[in-house]
């Protein structure tokens, strides 16, 4: 019996020394998906999943990997392997029926159709679960108000989930409100109810959403005036100073501060903002055209169609400013 002790004391480090490594192979495949470092995560969660199938955040964690790389069918697989294993979670159901929504918009519409049953199915059993769920009751409202009326849509429900909404976050609610109101060619209400989310909340969601209103029923003046104010609340976010300087080319309103903050935008750029230079310069030379310089304007023309040659609406601008 004696001898034995050592031989167990060995297998017991081994089995220690195994569980550390998994454990720490875990931690380092964590922190490259915090750091939305996909590709190099996802070999590893797969790795450490064979050992432990039934791991729940690493299931969760493959999920979300496989939603980000648009690989629907997979992250169904996973999400609903989730349900499966935990079904009292409300954030699992929601994200199997977004995956599958998802999904739903890639396929024809008879396949689609045969889907809505376990959409509708998975958001509102994440709503049940979880009362205070945001982004549950934003997926119904949006599913109830795209959804055609033969196969289930309903405006009436939209308006509950956005009254639900309401009570768990007022900004959330008037921009829900907002967003039934637009859908339903209502521009008057959804102005209305997004200058109360601005009021309310005061966030670049907030603003973004009143100005893009301004800008599709064609009210220049006040999509401008709405991102002047924005940029005076939010002075450290560079993508208003594209959204001006947007404004100001389409438009011809505005046009030396458009130039002010277009020069900036370039000068600030990160890949974080979102719109790539080449528009910029578009955008630049749409305002030298308004102002009547061509010369300037066939520099920053020049200079988007360098960046991109297939830039289509740079090709177009192009062909309106030779022919000044």
């Amino acid at each position: 019996m004696k001898n034995l002790i050592p031989f167990i004391l060995v297998v017991l480090f081994l089995v220690s020394m195994n569980a550390s490594g998994q454990e720490s192979a875990f931690a380092k495949a964590e922190s490259l998906f915090k750091k939305e470092q996909y590709k190099s995560a996802k070999p590893l969660f797969e790795s450490y999943l064979k050992s432990n199938r039934n791991d729940l955040k690493t299931l969760e964690y493959l999920g979300d990997i496989a939603g980000h790389a648009k690989d629907w069918d997979t992250a169904i697989a996973y999400y609903e392997r989730l349900v499966e294993l935990d079904g009292n979670v409300a954030n699992y159901h929601y994200k199997y029926g977004g995956v599958m929504g998802m999904k739903a918009l890639e396929i024809n519409k008879l396949r689609a159709a045969t889907m809505i049953s376990d959409i509708k199915g998975a958001f509102l059993k994440a709503a049940e679960l979880d009362p205070k769920h945001i982004e549950t009751r934003w997926a119904l409202v949006e599913f109830y108000i795209q959804l055609p009326g033969i196969i289930g849509g309903s405006e009436e429900k939209a308006i509950k989930y956005a009254a639900e909404l309401s009570a768990i976050s007022p900004v959330d609610g008037y921009l829900a409100k907002g967003y039934i109101a637009e859908y339903n060619d209502r521009p008057k209400d959804a102005e209305r109810y997004y200058i109360a989310a601005v009021k309310e909340g005061g966030s670049m969601t907030c603003y973004t959403k009143l100005y893009e209103h301004y800008e599709k029923q064609g009210m220049s003046a006040e999509a401008l005036a709405t991102i002047q104010e924005a940029q005076e609340k939010h002075k450290s976010n560079n993508r208003l100073h594209y959204q001006l300087g947007k404004v100001a080319g389409q438009y011809g309103i505005g046009l030396d501060q458009g130039i002010e903050c277009l020069n900036q935008y370039i000068a600030l750029y990160s890949a974080k903002d979102g719109v790539p230079k080449d528009w910029a310069y578009l955008r630049l030379a749409q305002i030298y055209k308004h102002k009547g310089d061509k010369e300037k304007a066939e520099i920053w023309i020049d200079k988007a169609l360098s960046s991109r040659s297939d830039f289509k609406e740079a090709l177009a601008e192009k062909r309106i400013i030779q022919a000044l």
